[in-house]
């Protein structure tokens, strides 16, 4: 009987155990490929590859200005995340959470100030400015990401880590009208980025993936020569456009325009 009694009551709380435990929340598509595209971004050799191919290239370009400067002193204007400041540990925290992006979590987290570098940009900016090429920093980052900005680029020594050359957002975030600044003064010879608006005022005001594919295939002259790409397969326009830049789909409806769009083979 005791027995009996107490195979009775594993019984009972094995069936306990398991009315308590709750499913895990599966991942949407969205976020699951953000943990993959960070993971290629931390760990690839790849990924490395690719970034040292774009500033080797981009060496290459302002070496070749420099034998011809002009009129007007040289500059090289570059975009900051991604581009010179590596974010993964962000986007990968979002993603293993299944977070949305989320201006505050963004804030805190380059108000931390500890962002690594791209590979091969210290090496290229500090070229640029030993040259005597100003460098501009033209983000899209907010005023109040200021301090925090200037302190990640001054960790690791980057030439004009300053108020005069980090060019932040004020309202729009075409870079447009910040780059006509800089050409005021300076001969642009290079733009570094890794979004597209990042080069061409073609790309502003959200064009749809059909236009942007036919603007860049109007500047494919450029890329290589003036606009030098850094690889980022997390996020930029590009997941915008996929959206209709709908940035109110849930994550469900997400997934759906993903299946939608991507080429899949037919058994």
């Amino acid at each position: 009987m005791k027995k009996l009694t107490t195979a009775i009551l594993s019984g009972l709380a094995l069936l306990t155990a398991c009315k308590v435990t709750k499913p895990t929340t599966q991942t949407s598509l969205v976020n699951g490929g953000k943990v993959w595209s960070s993971l290629w971004q931390q760990r690839s050799a790849e990924y490395q590859a690719l970034c040292f191919q774009a500033y080797n290239i981009a060496k290459l370009r302002l070496d070749e200005a420099l034998k011809e400067p002009g009129g007007k002193p040289l500059a090289v204007v570059t975009d900051i995340d991604e581009t010179v400041l590596d974010n993964s540990p962000y986007d990968a925290m979002r993603a293993v959470n299944n977070q949305d992006y989320d201006v505050a979590t963004w804030k805190a987290w380059t108000a931390k100030a500890q962002c690594d570098t791209v590979p091969g940009a210290p090496s290229f900016f500090k070229y640029a400015a030993s040259k005597g090429v100003a460098v501009f920093y033209v983000t899209n980052r907010d005023e109040d990401e200021r301090a925090g900005t200037i302190k990640n680029l001054q960790m690791y020594g980057l030439p004009n880590a300053d108020n005069e050359h980090l060019i932040l957002k004020t309202g729009s975030s075409s870079k447009e009208s910040r780059r006509q600044q800089v050409l005021n003064k300076y001969n642009i010879v290079l733009l570094c980025g890794d979004n597209l608006p990042d080069f061409d005022v073609l790309y502003d005001n959200h064009p749809t993936e059909q236009n942007r594919q036919a603007v860049t295939q109007k500047l494919m002259q450029q890329f290589g020569s003036r606009y030098i790409v850094i690889p980022n397969p997390s996020y930029g326009d590009w997941e915008g456009a996929t959206f209709n830049f709908n940035y109110k789909l849930s994550p469900a409806q997400k997934d759906s325009v993903i299946k939608a769009h991507l080429k899949v083979d037919k058994q």
